[in-house]
């Protein structure tokens, strides 16, 4: 079903409430990295430059309903207007009383203070629903970091608002997602990275089956180390997953990881060692994939059309055990294949080695994102889609009367 976009509405003079996803990573009260926020700005500049009063909700954190603001300060959305009104240059209201309407403002965009504080959003209360679609003229559904959630300000609005649409950034993430998955370019060459097989072995079984190459790092590698028969001594790996990956080999073609970079212990400062992986010992942490390995894994990067990249190869965190992630990010760089990235730790790597401008998309969305590549349906896009379809009915009812 097409959803309709925010560039179909006549939007002057209209109040805009627009679901985005400002959940930026935070510490000692500011914000660390503005990519959500840079994202979301296209969508309010557009509302803004059309004359619209534009009203944005988010969350921030995991903040507890029902409890204010004083008492758990470090989730107020305080710091996110601040930047908002440095990088739009213009004045940002930050209203933390609205469920009853609006207080007066001079400021043509308004920030509400964090919606998840508001009991009965996580619930997606009818109540609450309503309450927010009271405050708009259109909805707006522009945050696909948040899409896979049926909450109050995602799915619930939806049922409520006057009228709805998707706005650029959620249309943005869709094509692209589509494009990766749906009909994607071949060969296609997935990276999956993460600390657990088991938080993402539905990702692991759909891409299986979609994919020509599925490249595994971090924790997960392991597990696949495991299922190879070689020992991961004290590395973080899921025995009880080892059936699943050696599955999951028959299906897809599974580079073999050569060697590792391993240590003792975890720390910053540690010392790294690179170790065939046939020479890992109980003592030993595999804390990144080696050189060997990189080398042999980059002829398959270079040779991809689609590349699909969630979760870094390594610690990269850590200088020693940075060299597979910072190699990996270099080569999607450099490749003429259309790339396509998600999930938190992903951006913060593609951040750390400069390579945002050269990837094809960056996807704001981490839980989002997996659930579309598992070929989930999103339940903030079933909500839009159920209220078009509910808006279609009516409209033909009336002109069959």
């Amino acid at each position: 079903m097409r959803l309709p976009s925010l560039s179909d509405f006549e939007i002057t003079g209209k109040r805009l409430l627009i679901r985005q996803d400002l959940n930026v990573p935070m510490k000692d009260g500011r914000v660390t990295s503005q990519a959500r926020i840079r994202a979301a700005l296209p969508t309010l500049q557009y509302a803004l430059a059309q004359g619209a009063q534009v009203i944005v909700m988010s969350h921030l954190g995991r903040p507890k309903e029902g409890v204010a603001l004083a008492d758990q300060p470090e989730v107020s959305l305080a710091p996110v207007a601040q930047v908002l009104e440095q990088l739009l240059g213009q004045e940002v209201a930050l209203v933390d009383q609205y469920l009853d309407g609006l207080p007066a403002t001079k400021a043509k965009i308004v920030l509400l203070e964090n919606i998840r504080i508001n009991v009965g959003e996580k619930a997606n209360d009818a109540g609450l629903s309503r309450q927010l679609g009271a405050l708009c003229d259109i909805f707006v559904m522009d945050a696909f970091g948040t899409a896979h959630r049926a909450q109050a300000s995602t799915a619930g609005v939806a049922q409520y608002a006057p009228a709805v649409c998707v706005g650029p950034l959620l249309a943005a993430e869709l094509s692209a997602l589509s494009k990766a998955l749906e009909q994607p370019k071949a060969p296609v060459v997935a990276i999956v990275g993460g600390s657990k097989v088991s938080t993402k072995l539905e990702v692991l079984e759909a891409l299986s089956q979609k994919v020509d190459t599925l490249i595994v790092g971090g924790g997960i590698a392991n597990t696949f180390i495991a299922a190879a028969g070689f020992d991961v001594g004290r590395s973080l790996h899921e025995p009880g997953l080892i059936e699943a990956a050696k599955r999951i080999r028959t299906r897809v073609q599974v580079p073999e990881v050569i060697d590792v970079v391993v240590s003792d212990q975890l720390q910053a400062d540690a010392r790294a060692v690179v170790k065939p992986v046939e020479a890992v010992t109980d003592a030993d942490m595999i804390l990144d994939l080696g050189p060997q390995t990189m080398a042999a894994l980059l002829p398959m990067i270079q040779g991809a059309a689609t590349i699909i990249w969630n979760g870094p190869l390594g610690v990269f965190e850590f200088e020693a055990f940075a060299g597979g992630t910072r190699t990996l990010t270099e080569a999607i760089a450099a490749s003429p294949a259309f790339s396509l990235a998600g999930g938190g730790d992903t951006l913060a790597a593609i951040d750390a080695f400069g390579a945002a401008d050269q990837i094809s998309y960056i996807s704001t969305g981490g839980g989002a994102f997996l659930e579309f590549v598992e070929g989930k349906t999103l339940p903030a896009i079933a909500a839009l889609e159920a209220r078009v379809a509910q808006d279609q009915l009516v409209i033909h009812s009336l002109e069959q009367e």
